[in-house]
């Protein structure tokens, strides 16, 4: 019997992704020490690193466990999963902690967690078992609806915490999954155009409401800023949109171009239902919020407020120059000029006190974790765990370039986290089980158990 249990480890072992395990000891252990720097002068060093080590432990615990145990098992749980998420994303809203305007906590008062960091993985999850099941009729506009009813269950429910931030990675693993289902481009694009103007809309309003000037000398972008609150400015927009669609749609049937009216229909309708969708999330998101989305274009529009912290995180990062100030002496961190050095900007910390070589190194080992995810999709025994691997891949990446971009000033603060860098439980966790469903893919891509 230990014979045969040592036979079962040797196996684990050589089946093990080594490649994704270096990245991933690599991250941990630069975010670890990232943390305790970036705490040194500022709270308790002692306390935060204690807490995120516990964090640290309890996620490879779980990582540990997801790699043992069979990933497809989960594709049977598609509605169960799903139903789960849900109750958890409407419990945190009954019974949640409100910590920076957000209801979005589970207040156990030895530890918290956010919900929404569980629930994004289960998302993945529940679309990948979805697309699989329908992967028969993936073109068919009923499976792209219902792929959309999944994701609008939990968007909305995490808006009304309000936590726009949290709901942004849902869009790329949507996306990108309903893209490598086979589901039709063009289906695709139409997704895209209607989360642009959602979201596009409010905050490219609030960009040009932080320059006065500029909307006095543009009577029509201050035109733009009034349509945007909706009203009449709103109907009065949409409607000369339309009766631009409509011309050009016949002026090209006039050249012989047969273009099925269906078209400028449907894309009448995508305008409509995203410029509408705009307003509610507008409502969702407060002013500084809505500043703090766009003022990474220009931050010197509002440097004392909103651009502040881009302007010092750029500080930081230029000032390490190429091998940084040394570990646990950088100015902007240690003297408190960089604001949530530990947690959204923990990456600044990294460029001010290692410098160039270093912050390119952590930038390295996040291109091979993510570079050997989609080797594991790509190496799946079966479509489920590719999609599942591609959904994790997706994630990863969008962390990591959203907070990455954004302490360079280059992406909009978000307030999203570097995952296994910044401080917090709840993102560490789910990070780490996410792996570990990326371990379990990898280790069976030979075997059904």
């Amino acid at each position: 019997m230990q014979e045969e249990e040592k036979g079962l480890l040797r196996k684990f072992l050589e089946n093990l992704d080594w490649y994704l395990v270096a990245a991933l000891l690599y991250l941990l252990g630069i975010g670890l020490i990232t943390v305790y720097s970036a705490t040194l002068h500022h709270g308790n060093p002692g306390k935060f690193l204690f807490t995120q080590g516990v964090a640290v432990m309890v996620g490879l615990a779980g990582m540990i466990l997801l790699s043992s145990f069979n990933y497809q098992y989960f594709s049977s749980l598609v509605s169960s999963s799903y139903a789960f998420s849900l109750i958890m994303l409407v419990s945190v809203l009954v019974f949640g902690s409100t910590i920076k305007g957000t209801r979005g906590w589970f207040n156990f008062h030895y530890f918290s967690f956010q919900p929404v960091e569980i629930t994004k993985i289960i998302f993945i999850l529940v679309l990948a078992g979805y697309l699989d099941k329908s992967w028969r009729d993936v073109k068919k506009i009923s499976t792209l609806g219902i792929s959309l009813l999944l994701l609008l269950g939990n968007v909305l429910l995490i808006l009304l915490q309000p936590d726009f931030g949290s709901t942004l990675v849902y869009c790329p693993i949507t996306i990108v999954l309903l893209f490598i289902a086979g589901v039709a481009p063009l289906y695709i694009l139409g997704i895209i155009l209607f989360g642009s103007l959602a979201a596009g809309i409010p905050l490219m309003a609030t960009f040009f409401k932080l320059q006065p000037e500029l909307l006095a000398a543009h009577p029509a972008l201050s035109y733009f800023v009034s349509a945007s609150r909706g009203g009449v400015h709103l109907l009065i927009v949409l409607l000369c949109v339309f009766a631009a669609i409509f011309v050009i749609w016949w002026f090209l049937t006039q050249l012989k171009i047969e273009i099925p009216v269906i078209y400028p229909v449907v894309l009448s309708l995508i305008i409509l239902f995203g410029s509408v969708s705009s307003l509610g999330v507008q409502k969702s998101l407060k002013e500084y919020q809505r500043k703090r989305l766009v003022v990474f274009i220009n931050p010197e529009i509002d440097p004392l407020g909103s651009g502040y912290n881009i302007i010092q995180s750029k500080i930081a990062i230029g000032s390490g120059q190429v091998f940084g100030k040394g570990l646990f002496s950088g100015t902007q961190a240690q003297l408190g000029f960089l604001p949530e050095q530990h947690t959204d900007f923990i990456f600044s910390v990294v460029g001010e006190e290692t410098g160039f070589v270093f912050s390119e190194l952590t930038l390295v080992f996040y291109f091979l974790l993510v570079w050997r995810a989609m080797i594991v999709a790509r190496e799946s025994r079966d479509r489920y765990g590719s999609l599942v691997a591609t959904g994790i891949a997706t994630m990863f990446i969008f962390y990591a370039g959203i907070n990455i971009g954004m302490v360079m000033g280059m992406s909009p603060a978000t307030g999203l986290p570097l995952p296994l860098l910044s401080y917090g439980g709840s993102s560490m966790v789910s990070s780490l089980w996410a792996l570990g469903i990326l371990f379990s893919i990898h280790i069976r891509r030979f075997t059904h158990t």
